[in-house]
């Protein structure tokens, strides 16, 4: 029975099968939060690998178009996964809908269809390398793990969503990542999910690989739950003594920002619940630092200064405040950074960190001459930010020193510690308020906790509308405030772990996965020639 679904999946054409594509790659998000439910990744792509397997061979003509039809089969797939895990992007263009909605379906079909052009070239890749075999799985892991990570770093990247996050599901499963990294994971996770597809071959030309390759496919999970169960066996719920945290999250939508509300009542809002009573935390009675999210005030730090002697009562002595806040640059009108501010109980900075990985299209336009020929000038006049230049951990009184994260900057695998020697925690400020309450923030919380275990740091998260967290060195949420709530979190600071495998050796385990999978491609196609000669 199905051995003949794959059969007739192998066999279909034209729009049918590109519509299968793409069902099957937005059926893949499932593997995701919220639903984060990895084995429905065990049908999809062996939905992949047959399409890939009906492309066609022979000539050269053929080759190529079988390679061309590879393509269009992995970019429909790519687009179903990418629409149905970034539709979220669409909220950010209704905030002012009288000036961006008309925007809306460039935003939500534009982006996934250029994404999925990575996905396409992943998998004609893959077809150069295809056999008739088992081990053709290898082949896709290659080629789906290179455009994946190609993704993530060309064109300042944006390596949301990688197929790797699929095996950091749960706490268990993401403890590989401190191995590897997510960039292998995403190897690994196309070669186990696509080797059920090869159980389904015909036995003839199969021959041994037939039952090897879900042998190591199935091997290759039993030992990640393996090393996650033992690693969080021996893990312990340590903190910095002396270090009481308080981020604050007041819940404040877009529309509220920007629609006019009073900007006095805003930093009421926030005085209010950074002045709260807290319970005394590791014999601390009161907040030794307080963090506000990103862009905290709807106005510049130039424009705010009556606001400092304020800031000055709400500290006790020794106490730090940590807000991200905007500032002007005085080299260009009407630019701006988009800056992390340290203050110290009289309200003097301390330090300050200006975002270094600006958002395309969100906080800056590419080709801004280009944009405003073809009518996008609104997006010119708002996108007025201007990147830092260097991202180095801070040091701040009464705790380690931190790296400042804004925003998307915690989502890059192995550039989230900066420049210098190793810090001791991780702050990730964030306005999450942009795209309500949708599938943005709980991916966001999800990669934070990646990178937490990817790197053996607790990340500290302080968002406008949630999810606030303390993510300790193993991914593991400490403390959490939900989405649309207003309210303070306080929870002592997390230990730093030692230096992870995967933070010491950068790309060598995704070099080795990607090693590993061409030549086992290769010396299946070779294996293949001599059988047809």
């Amino acid at each position: 029975m199905l051995r003949r679904v794959a059969e007739s999946v192998v066999l279909l054409w034209g729009w049918k099968r590109l519509v299968l594509a793409a069902t099957a790659g937005g059926v893949s998000v499932l593997a995701l939060p919220p639903v984060g439910f990895p084995p429905v990744l065990l049908g999809t792509f062996p939905i992949l690998v047959w399409l890939v397997d009906g492309t066609g061979r022979g000539t050269a003509a053929g080759w190529l178009g079988g390679t061309r039809r590879a393509f269009a089969v992995g970019w429909c797939f790519g687009f179903g996964y990418f629409l149905a895990g970034l539709w979220w992007l669409g909220e950010a263009f209704l905030v002012q809908p009288d000036v961006f909605a008309w925007l809306l379906p460039i935003g939500v079909a534009g982006l996934p269809a250029f994404l999925a052009l990575y996905t396409g070239l992943g998998v004609a890749l893959a077809h150069a390398l295809w056999s008739r075999g088992p081990w053709r799985v290898a082949a896709l892991a290659f080629g789906l793990g290179l455009s994946e990570y190609l993704r993530g770093t060309l064109f300042t990247g944006f390596p949301w969503n990688a197929f790797g996050y699929a095996l950091a599901a749960q706490d268990v499963m993401m403890q590989a990542a401190s191995l590897v990294g997510v960039h292998a994971l995403t190897v690994l996770v196309v070669f186990i999910a696509a080797a059920l597809a090869v159980l389904l071959d015909p036995p003839a030309p199969a021959g041994r690989g037939r039952i090897a390759v879900p042998t190591i496919a199935a091997a290759l999970v039993l030992g990640q739950l393996a090393y996650g169960a033992v690693r969080l066996a021996g893990a312990t719920a340590a903190t910095v003594d002396g270090v009481a945290l308080r981020i604050v999250q007041p819940n404040l939508t877009q529309r509220e920002r920007q629609g006019g509300t009073d900007h006095a009542a805003i930093i009421d809002r926030y005085l209010r619940l950074s002045t709260s009573p807290m319970p005394p935390i590791s014999g601390v009675p009161r907040p030794t630092h307080v963090i506000w999210p990103e862009s905290a005030l709807p106005f510049t730090i130039e424009a705010g200064q009556g606001l400092f002697p304020r800031l000055a009562r709400l500290l006790a002595p020794g106490a730090v405040l940590i807000a991200g806040i905007q500032r002007l640059d005085e080299g260009r009108t009407g630019k701006v950074f988009n800056s992390l501010y340290v203050f110290d109980h009289e309200a003097r900075v301390l330090d300050r960190y200006d975002k270094v990985h600006l958002v395309p299209f969100g906080e800056y336009l590419p080709f801004p001459e280009i944009a405003t020929a073809i009518g996008l000038e609104p997006l010119t006049r708002v996108l007025a930010f201007v990147a830092g230049t260097r991202r180095a951990p801070i040091a701040t009184p009464g705790a380690p020193p931190f790296v400042p994260l804004i925003c998307y900057e915690i989502i890059f695998p192995g550039h989230v510690t900066g420049d210098g020697h190793r810090p001791g925690w991780l702050i990730n400020v964030s306005d999450d308020s942009w795209f309500g309450d949708t599938l943005g923030p709980r991916q966001h919380l999800h990669q934070a906790r990646v990178r937490a275990v990817e790197e053996g740091l607790p990340v500290i998260r302080a968002t406008t509308t949630g999810i606030s967290a303390v993510i300790d060195g193993y991914g593991r949420v400490q403390a959490a405030l939900g989405l649309g709530r207003e309210g303070v979190l306080d929870a002592p600071l997390p230990v730093a772990l030692p230096p992870t495998p995967a933070s010491r050796a950068g790309l060598l385990p995704l070099i080795w996965a990607l090693v590993t999978t061409l030549a086992v491609a290769v010396l299946a196609r070779r294996s293949l020639r001599r059988e047809v000669h």
